[in-house]
């Protein structure tokens, strides 16, 4: 039996059509990590999202719950909201013919809907969209029938860490976001998973990563196993840049948490990272077969940004940490349309858990 193991074909990475039928049966299918909760504070804020080939609305009502709807008018399709966000007074109105709808999304008004009495209002309302909260962001899914939050999302945390209760320690909903950074990546969004879930590349690419993480310079991420928590290098005081103390540890982590990193994937498009005194979380939004837009949010203890902390070093490390990736990432897409790639590569045995991942993807496919 070979030590090595087949990966996708290049075509996976490359092929629109491919990227098409992932758009429809992964990220339209799937519970999908969108926003912020907080970044909607009051009665009419609202954000668009794109989701595979769709543009959702979401929008706090009047009663303080969050609604998702797809981005339609109801009417003749219009696109109600054209701006990523904003806030309406008190309903959703569509800019073509002016049909107007309730921030639960009951249809309000049109002109002449009087001489009309026949139209149920809400038949005619918004088409609504799953909406579940976890860890401070919005996740939706647009199925009819959206596949149980608990064992595909919140299920992956336990699957990784071992115990349902790991995660829950650190509070990330409670967190408040101390820095933002988008990356347009040129790059499969496969191509991004498969990355962050191996380190046989971290000795090569990552020198202040495995400075703070020794033990990724030998190859084994540490999703590697399953509880596993990457220690922290003895000389390294907190997880920055240049090893310098960080701001203390999160109030509820355990005696095991502390001085440790963990690596989450939320398969299809979140990546979430655990270390003693924050939290780094990853969103991917696949744009084409060729590009993936990422948003990275850290998040910190609100204490730490009502002190005015500089957090610089802090961001500094996982900031040049995914411009490292990305680049390798960019630089490995125009080898997937190579005839050398045409029957893909391997995994070598630290990566044999990526087969996993190219499992799951054409599952999801043959669906």
């Amino acid at each position: 039996m070979s030590s090595l193991v087949a990966t996708l074909p290049g075509s996976s990475y490359t092929d629109p059509e491919i990227f098409r039928e992932e758009q429809r049966k992964i990220f339209e299918s799937l519970w999908f990590c969108a926003f912020r909760t907080d970044e909607l504070p009051g009665p009419g804020a609202f954000r668009t999202v794109e989701i595979g080939t769709e543009s959702v609305i979401v929008v706090r009502g009047r009663d303080g719950a969050l609604r998702a709807f797809l981005n339609i008018c109801r009417h003749r399709g219009a696109r109600l909201c054209a701006e990523p966000e904003g806030e309406v007074r008190r309903t959703i109105r569509c800019a073509y013919h002016a049909w107007s709808y309730d921030l639960d999304g009951r249809l309000a008004a049109a002109p002449n809907l009087a001489r009309m009495p026949d139209i149920d209002r809400i038949e005619y309302g918004l088409i609504p969209v799953h909406l579940r909260e976890w860890l401070g962001y919005g996740w939706l899914c647009l199925a009819g029938e959206p596949p149980s939050f608990e064992e595909t999302v919140t299920g992956a945390a336990t699957e990784r860490l071992g115990d349902p209760a790991a995660i829950e320690h650190y509070h990330v909903d409670e967190l408040a976001l101390g820095r933002r950074i988008r990356y347009d990546v040129r790059a499969n969004w496969k191509l991004l998973v498969e990355n962050f879930m191996e380190c046989y590349h971290c000795a090569t690419i990552h020198p202040e990563l495995t400075a703070v993480l020794p033990e990724f310079a030998g190859g084994y991420a540490a999703q590697y196993y399953v509880g596993h928590g990457a220690a922290f290098a003895e000389r390294a005081e907190g997880f920055t840049v240049d090893g310098r103390a960080g701001f203390g540890t999160l109030p509820d982590l355990s005696a095991e948490q502390d001085r440790r990193y963990y690596a989450i994937t939320v398969k299809p498009q979140v990546f979430v990272n655990l270390v003693p005194d924050h939290v780094i979380l990853h969103r991917m939004f696949p744009v084409a077969a060729d590009r993936t837009v990422v948003e990275c949010d850290w998040l910190y203890h609100p204490d730490v940004l009502a002190s005015g902390a500089d957090l610089t070093h802090s961001v500094e490390l996982f900031h040049r940490v995914n411009e490292q990736d990305f680049d390798a990432c960019e630089r490995t897409q125009p080898g997937m349309s190579s005839r050398a790639y045409r029957a893909g590569g391997v995994l070598v045995p630290s990566e044999h858990h990526i087969a996993d991942f190219h499992h799951w993807v054409n599952q999801r496919l043959r669906r």
